[in-house]
């Protein structure tokens, strides 16, 4: 007998699941008030860059401000940032990267002075929820997680969970990924992929 927990979340609710031997047994659902939650994404604006620390102070709309730290920009956050400027102005009319020129990664030992500007907007997604004295911790390095897979801009790779051990099932996935996968996105297989048909994996990453 096969018990399955499967939890699908967004921004306001949390759908539980529990399967047994594929069979629907209970679903429950659970709304959030909570508007600043983990995996969130927000179009921010930069506050007060701080040298020292190598980060930035962000304003999502949250009453504390949140954090950036350099090593959460994520290498592409050149990329990110012309992307936004570009759409912004209206001079990249589509909202995918078919057709988007990324600009090379950031030096992963650089400064945040480089790279972020007070006054400028960033997309950045919160990793860590605020608490009553701090604001949320922040990534720029953006991921869109489904079910089965993450999507993950501006970048090609394409990788398997590390708890999927058969070498066969991981090349099969990696191949299913490829053919799916959207320009300029990367891919990360989840552990539940495992024995997925290629319609499922692609029906995950049309309601990613």
């Amino acid at each position: 007998m096969k018990t399955e927990l499967i939890i699908r979340s967004n921004s306001s609710d949390i759908d539980f699941a529990l399967l047994r031997d594929g069979k629907l047994i209970e679903l429950n659902n659970e709304t959030s008030d909570n508007k600043f939650s983990v995996g969130d994404i927000f179009l921010a604006k930069i506050g007060k860059v701080l040298t020292g620390l190598n980060a930035a102070f962000v304003n999502v709309g949250y009453p504390k401000d949140g954090f950036l730290h350099y090593h959460d920009l994520g290498a592409q956050v050149n990329s990110l940032n012309t992307f936004i400027k570009k759409v912004s102005t209206g001079k990249y009319k589509e909202f995918t990267f078919k057709n988007f020129r990324k600009e090379e990664d950031i030096n992963k030992d650089g400064s945040i002075n480089d790279v972020l500007k007070t006054g400028r907007n960033l997309l950045v997604q919160i990793v860590k929820e605020p608490i009553s004295t701090k604001g949320p911790r922040l990534s720029s390095e953006l991921s869109i997680a489904g079910r089965f897979l993450v999507l993950v801009p501006f970048s090609n790779r394409v990788s398997v969970s590390q708890k999927i051990e058969d070498p066969k099932e991981k090349e099969r996935l990696k191949r299913l990924a490829k053919s799916i996968k959207p320009k300029g996105f990367g891919v990360i297989l989840r552990t539940v992929a495992e024995g997925k048909k290629v319609a499922e994996l692609d029906k995950d990453l049309q309601n990613s």
